[in-house]
C-alpha cells in the first residue's frame, strides 16, 4: 500500500503534509503535489496534515478519482522532491472549497 494525493490539493498545495514526511516521498508540481509510489513507506503521517482531506490510502482512494493512482507515480518522476512546507497558493482558501478541478492540474 502507498499513499496519493488526490484532486483536492489542485490549485491549493498546501504543504503540511510535507514537514512530517519521513522519506521526503512528496513531488512539487505547479499547483498540486504528488507522492512517489516508490519512496512512500506508508506511515500515513501526511494524511491528518492536509487540511483538504488530499491524501489517501490507495486501497481508499474514491472510485471516481483511483486514476490519481497512476498520476501520482506518473508525475512523481516528472516532478522534483519537495522536502519542506511551503505557503500556499495564493488563492488555496478558495480552491480548497471547490470539487471537480481534475482539467486545473497543470503538469
Amino acid at each position: 500500500m502507498t499513499f496519493v494525493v488526490t484532486e483536492a490539493c489542485i490549485r491549493c498545495k498546501y504543504t503540511d503534509c510535507v514537514d512530517v514526511c519521513p522519506v521526503d516521498a512528496f513531488r512539487e508540481g505547479p499547483n498540486c503535489l504528488a507522492i512517489d509510489p516508490d519512496d512512500c513507506i506508508d506511515c500515513a503521517v501526511c494524511v491528518p496534515e492536509c487540511p483538504v482531506d488530499a491524501i489517501y490510502a490507495d486501497d481508499d482512494v474514491p472510485a471516481e478519482q483511483r486514476d490519481f493512482i497512476a498520476l501520482n507515480a506518473e508525475l512523481a518522476v516528472a516532478w522534483k522532491t519537495i522536502t519542506r512546507s511551503k505557503p500556499p497558493l495564493p488563492d488555496a482558501d478558495e480552491w480548497a472549497k471547490v470539487e471537480h478541478k481534475r482539467d486545473l492540474l497543470e503538469r
